[in-house]
């Protein structure tokens, strides 16, 4: 596909994005409110009580508070004429991403994902997690994972986000022990990531297991507009590989940065990053020097809209 036939990309954030009130943040609009109700009624219980400092401790507060602000916002925006041409999500944000792409329905989405969500924090109650290095080359740190990983320490690269930002995956003391040794070799920082269950990486393969069997009874549509994997780093059409893709990617590594190199490869010019925060923000914008790249949460609907709006039309022109 020639690059001008895309423009704009919805970006949907991770695990980590989270911040209390949330949800409460969101904009007072019929679609916003909708979308609260329907979460709400898929639950049984009113998700806006769940974005509070002391629920956002559970995994399964945050992720569902994702999905939620994220679909809430995408389509709040399209009722307001946004026009994107493709999605993409960062681990949790794949669902509302794919939402958003028309590949999931949303009640279903919200079961998928409090399933998720439980099996994780049932696997790994406590003592683990995930910790972002900074400032170092992937070789470097492959090799110190290698040194520290073990059946004791068990450790593992999970997240490459840029060509000098990582997340790694795992206990609590050989992350601690890689996050050293990192600083130690001239990493710029190692940073605890407010996530408590060690993500993308094979200690979720029974619960990843577990999750593909719940996709059995639930319809998967084609995409209604580009869908970009962060696990796979392609773009995936066929509705049975996004669903396995989707229940797979708690326990493969997110690779983000090559995700958005060949979102910018097929012609994307304009990043909009869906609430809560601005990381994939920030990680886009270098790899736009001639684009633009916005955060929902810094940026008025009407901008969105009028950016979406002005790069269709360069992109149709």
């Amino acid at each position: 596909m020639a690059a001008a036939a895309m423009s704009t990309l919805f970006t949907f954030p991770g695990q980590g994005a989270q911040r209390p009130g949330m949800l409460h943040a969101l904009p007072d609009h019929p679609a916003v409110r909708a979308t609260v109700s329907e979460t709400s009624e898929v639950l049984g219980r009113d998700v806006l009580a769940l974005d509070s400092a002391a629920e956002l401790a559970s995994t399964v507060a945050v992720q569902l508070c994702l999905l939620t602000a994220g679909v809430a916002m995408a389509r709040c925006l399209l009722a307001e004429g946004a026009k994107p041409d493709a999605v993409a999500g960062l681990s949790i944000g794949a669902f509302p991403a794919a939402v958003c792409a028309g590949v999931l329905d949303h009640a279903d989405a919200a079961r998928l994902v409090a399933l998720r969500a439980r099996l994780m924090e049932q696997a790994y109650p406590s003592g683990y997690g995930m910790t972002a290095i900074l400032g170092m080359e992937l070789g470097p740190l492959e090799r110190i994972i290698a040194q520290v990983h073990g059946p004791a320490s068990p450790v593992y690269l999970a997240n490459l986000n840029a060509p000098a930002q990582f997340v790694i995956a795992g206990a609590a003391a050989a992350m601690a022990r890689v996050a050293k040794r990192a600083l130690d070799s001239g990493a710029h920082a190692a940073k605890p990531i407010a996530i408590s269950v060690p993500s993308h990486c094979a200690l979720l393969d029974g619960a990843a297991t577990r999750l593909a069997r719940a996709f059995e009874g639930v319809r998967i549509n084609r995409p209604r507009l580009r869908y970009f994997s962060a696990s796979a780093a392609r773009e995936l059409r066929d509705p049975a590989r996004i669903a396995a893709d989707l229940a797979r990617n708690l326990a493969v590594p997110v690779r983000w940065h090559e995700a958005m190199l060949l979102a910018r490869e097929c012609g994307v010019r304009l990043a909009v990053e869906l609430p809560p925060g601005n990381v994939l923000t920030r990680l886009a914008a270098p790899l736009l020097p001639d684009g633009i790249a916005v955060a929902c949460a810094d940026t008025r609907i009407d901008s969105v809209v009028a950016l979406t709006a002005r790069e269709a039309l360069r992109a149709s022109s």
